[in-house]
């Protein structure tokens, strides 16, 4: 099968022959198990002090006396004395299951498994089906994936960026991402107050100034080959980005795929 690659003003240019990764079948629950585990690396471990809660001097007061047989304070004066302490389920004391800071949150995939991770989310950036459930507003689009010649990658303007991006069919796609969405309450308070759309991904073989274009761009995300992963084809877990490839990044697809599960695994 092959594909068109485009110019930067969105005229086709030439065709290219699609890789055989494009043939990967559709895997979601080795997707999603490779996401969790990518984003398990960016967790802090946190836990509370082993010993708070239970730091009071208490005992129990046994029978006799028609209360209840919890641990209480020894102090016979004070506030505290003979209020109970030191057991879950009282003012002071120890939280019954806390985060401990020794548990082990950093989940590890299979490298086979990584690579069949990879292959499955990008063969599924070419189904259209995935690509609109996703959101994405491919209506002027008629081949997937997008392919463009790699002068794209040597552009360090957003505004040439985003003209390009209009060329090729995405000015509807542009236009949904940049809707921002502003909520309130505890999201905003701990600075989650703006929710962006994820946009398109651009995906090419050498940064020469294209990163810099693409930061002021809402939605708009750029990785280079090497450092393609799961959680960027498949944000959240739900395949079907939608992908701009360069041609030379396109074209050496094979290789690219065993760099970035090699600089994944290290």
């Amino acid at each position: 099968m092959m594909l068109p690659v485009y110019n930067l003003d969105g005229d086709e240019v030439e065709k290219i022959q699609i890789p055989l990764v494009f043939s990967t079948p559709y895997n979601p629950r080795l997707i999603k198990r490779a996401v969790l585990a990518i984003q398990s690396h960016s967790r802090i471990p946190k836990g509370t002090d082993p010993l708070a809660g239970e730091r009071a001097s208490s005992e129990s007061w046994n029978t006799g006396r028609g209360i209840s047989r919890i641990g209480r304070i020894k102090s016979h004066s004070g506030p505290r004395g003979g209020s109970a302490a030191g057991v879950a389920g009282v003012t002071g004391g120890r939280n019954p299951h806390p985060p401990r800071s020794e548990k082990n949150i950093y989940q590890k995939l299979n490298k086979k498994e990584k690579t069949s991770a990879l292959m499955s989310a990008i063969s599924a950036s070419m189904n259209r089906e995935f690509v609109i459930n996703r959101g994405h507003r491919i209506d002027n689009i008629l081949n997937l994936p997008l392919i463009v010649i790699d002068d794209i990658e040597s552009m360090n303007r957003t505004k040439d960026i985003r003209l390009t991006l209009i060329n090729l069919g995405l000015s509807n796609e542009l236009e949904r991402s940049s809707d921002v969405r502003l909520r309130s309450g505890k999201s905003r308070l701990r600075g989650r107050s703006r929710k962006i759309k994820k946009g398109p991904l651009i995906v090419c073989s050498n940064d020469l100034g294209i990163g810099d274009a693409c930061e002021n761009l809402l939605g708009v995300d750029l990785v280079e080959a090497k450092n393609l992963n799961v959680s960027d084809l498949a944000p959240g877990t739900d395949a079907g980005r939608l992908v701009v490839w360069t041609k030379s990044s396109f074209s050496n697809l094979s290789s690219n795929i065993l760099k970035a599960v090699e600089i994944n695994a290290s």
